[in-house]
């Protein structure tokens, strides 16, 4: 890659991480506002992440904040989670208790999941296509050898032009020695 094309790639690549940081922030600052409770608009969210209000219009995160709109509206109409009295102790711990019985349950049904899919896994690479895969692999074993074959001959071949070239540099240098003697015999003769 030229050193044009390597310069543009590099710019390429950090203008997409800029980017990518950009969008991060806005979506980290669309949760702070919406978890602490603050009226969620474009220019707040742009002010909060500290980038421009058009980036906020971009595919990918405006959804996000139409989203957060929408729910502060649900939630402006529906009676608010702090109008409600706060559980009581033994209430947070029958939560607590069902939440770890859910993640216990979920675990044990993502492991099942994990189980099958190495199964099923399995039985592909042992399947019918096995023996394709054999061909297949018996097929780029023989172009192997044959490039390494072909790539033997070649460099026997340059190795002997190599020599070649040599020789005739030393034949041209004994021309050119021995005519620049004769040379000088006949520039000497009386």
């Amino acid at each position: 890659m030229g050193r044009p094309a390597a310069q543009t790639a590099g710019l390429a690549a950090a203008r997409t991480r800029d980017s990518h940081d950009k969008r991060q922030r806005a979506l980290a600052a669309l949760q702070t506002l919406e978890t602490a409770g603050e009226t969620i608009t474009f220019p707040a969210v742009a002010k909060a992440a500290a980038v421009s209000t058009w980036l906020l219009y971009a595919p990918g995160v405006r959804e996000h904040i139409d989203a957060a709109r929408q729910r502060q509206t649900t939630q402006a109409a529906t009676p608010s989670a702090i109008t409600q009295p706060p559980a009581a102790p033994a209430g947070l711990r029958a939560d607590l208790a069902l939440a770890r019985q859910e993640i216990k349950q979920l675990r044990a049904e993502r492991d099942k999941l994990h189980h099958r899919l190495r199964l099923q896994l399995g039985a592909e690479i042992h399947g019918p296509q096995h023996a394709d895969l054999i061909a297949r692999v018996a097929d780029l074993e023989t172009a192997n050898r044959q490039l390494i074959a072909e790539r033997d001959a070649r460099t026997a071949e340059t190795a002997s032009a190599v020599r070649r070239v040599q020789d005739l540099e030393d034949d041209l240098n004994a021309a050119r020695e021995s005519l620049r003697r004769m040379i000088r015999a006949e520039n000497h003769r009386p």
